[in-house]
């Protein structure tokens, strides 16, 4: 996209569709949204020349490298690949310690979000020719990207 093009965009886009703190107004909106600061600058890069939807999709690949690396799996990718990774049963990456109903409940329900952030949200966006996403769904792909690589750090698996 061109300057030209970007700026059209930032004109058609309603100034009021990111909110941001009146204090927060000199913020990037990675900042204002809290996105995580690992994800690659690619991410960022994309984001800012208005390809939204190219900025979504490079930050769930980056998620699946992770849960690559993280848990030995090669031969696996997308939705198969988080299944099988955060298996509820025996998984290779185990977001708790799975002494309880409710940390096995967890370990299920991160398992499915990883797998659907993959099938629901990476996957179209590497499969399709004309994603039009907006600065807002991108942010909030970004955020749950961002939520996915917090519960690996929390558990201490990156």
């Amino acid at each position: 996209m061109n300057l030209e093009g970007l700026e059209q965009l930032a004109r058609s886009y309603p100034a009021t569709a990111i909110e941001v703190p009146e204090s927060s107004s000199d913020l990037h909106p990675f900042e204002v949204r809290n996105v995580h600061p690992d994800l690659p600058g690619k991410v960022r890069r994309q984001f800012d020349d208005g390809y939204f939807d190219d900025a979504t999709f490079t930050a769930f690949k980056f998620i699946e490298q992770e849960v690559k690396r993280l848990s030995g799996l090669r031969r696996l990718t997308g939705n198969a690949l988080m299944m099988k990774a955060f298996d509820e049963n025996e998984p290779l990456l185990a977001v708790n310690g799975r002494a309880t109903d409710s940390d096995r409940d967890e370990q299920f329900g991160y398992r499915y979000m990883f797998a659907g952030a993959q099938s629901g949200i990476r996957n179209p966006r590497g499969h399709e020719v004309d994603i039009p996403d907006d600065p807002d769904t991108c942010l909030d792909h970004l955020a749950l990207a961002s939520v996915l690589l917090r519960k690996l750090d929390a558990a201490g698996l990156r």
